[in-house]
């Protein structure tokens, strides 16, 4: 999905259908260097894949990736450790095994702006977005769903009613009374991502590309800014912290600098300031960190859920799966006994769209992080 949706985001402005003169959210084509380490072996597993997809990468030896980063150390730090234990930052012994170079890889500038483009896009083919409005009741009569009835009384009368509402995805379920059949559930799970400032006299975004590095336990990118943007990628040692959506801390915790001094065993020029900036916000997800594309127990009801921090990039190919998906089953067919089989418009695959069952057993193959 992943791969079809990057010809998507590649030829934004044609996906869109946008007018020459709408600003639109950029897809930096940095490329993609993910750490071959001890914790993800090497990526061998996964390189059985991109080969059968024909995805381009390139191995990197250590040299190599010093020619990129020379302000690199590429000792090894695994397993990732708690800002309080003792040999935190202590090298472990021996160093990464060099790494994969994907040269198709990279990120979007804004999130939000490209959320912006999407929704002008919807508006221009008749879609009216309600903002600041609360769904208080999902009304469900003979099994089907009825509609909404909104916080302030308004009722919107409708056949299809798609839950894609993230975080709150868990207490949309429960107004419609969709959970009574899922062996998969989602929960609010709360995350920092941490924004540092890259060395003075270093312009990081010309020379930063997107980073995995499973032995630091932290993926990074360039950051608006010249800053170096720094997330988890949810090791044993941090701590999940399970919320509720619409109570949780907002503010940095100690989280923030174990994540910043993670990134900077790597790098070990980087600074760490004192005033922290980022973002503290929320994952939705599931129990193998796969989301739910699905139907309901409730007739009309659907769910886009539990993206678990790793969905964005397929973004635009869930909106296609979804909507092929509906169609499918409002016509009759039973996605549950015979899953529908969604095809790529960008290559030769089909993809199963049980995979993202909400009846699925927990996929044990999983990384059970935002790795996905």
């Amino acid at each position: 999905m992943a791969y079809d949706g990057y010809f998507y985001w590649r030829e934004w402005a044609d996906y869109l259908k946008a007018p020459d003169d709408e600003p639109l959210a950029v897809f930096n084509e940095t490329g993609n260097l993910i750490m071959k380490t001890k914790v993800n072996d090497g990526l061998r597993s996964q390189l059985v894949h991109l080969d059968a997809l024909d995805i381009s990468y390139e191995h990197l030896s250590n040299e190599q990736v010093l020619e990129r980063f020379p302000f690199y150390n590429l000792s090894s730090f695994s397993p990732a450790r708690a800002l309080d234990d003792p040999a935190f930052g202590e090298p472990t012994g021996g160093e990464v095994n060099g790494a994969i170079f994907f040269p198709r890889g990279g990120y979007i500038s804004d999130p939000q702006f490209a959320t912006r483009n999407i929704q002008l896009a919807a508006e221009r083919v008749g879609a009216t977005f309600m903002f600041n409005s609360q769904v208080a009741k999902i009304p469900v009569i003979d099994g089907c769903v009825r509609g909404v009835v909104l916080a302030d009384g308004t009722r919107i009368d409708a056949a299809i009613v798609i839950n894609a509402a993230g975080p709150h995805s868990c207490k949309i379920n429960a107004l419609a009374g969709a959970e009574k059949d899922m062996k998969i559930s989602t929960r609010a799970l709360r995350q920092e991502v941490v924004h540092v400032p890259a060395p003075e006299g270093m312009n990081y975004g010309s020379i930063g590309c997107v980073t995995s590095d499973s032995d630091a336990a932290v993926y990074t990118r360039p950051e608006l800014g010249n800053n170096i943007l720094i997330g988890s990628e949810d090791p044993p040692c941090d701590p999940h912290q399970w919320v509720d959506p619409d109570d949780y801390e907002k503010n940095f915790t100690d989280q923030w600098t174990v994540q910043a001094q993670r990134h900077a065993q790597r790098f070990p020029g980087l600074g760490i300031p004192t005033t922290l900036k980022g973002c503290v916000d929320l994952y939705d997800v599931t129990e193998d960190w796969i989301p739910i594309y699905d139907r309901s127990c409730i007739g009309g009801f659907y769910m886009a859920i539990g993206t678990s921090g790793n969905q964005f990039k397929n973004a635009p190919v869930a909106g296609k799966v979804m909507a092929e998906l509906i169609e499918y089953c409002q016509s009759g067919n039973d996605h549950d006994a015979q899953p529908l089989n969604y095809r790529c418009e960008n290559l030769d695959r089909v993809i199963n769209l049980g995979t993202f069952s909400r009846l699925r057993e927990i996929h044990q193959g999983s990384t059970f992080s935002v790795l996905g």
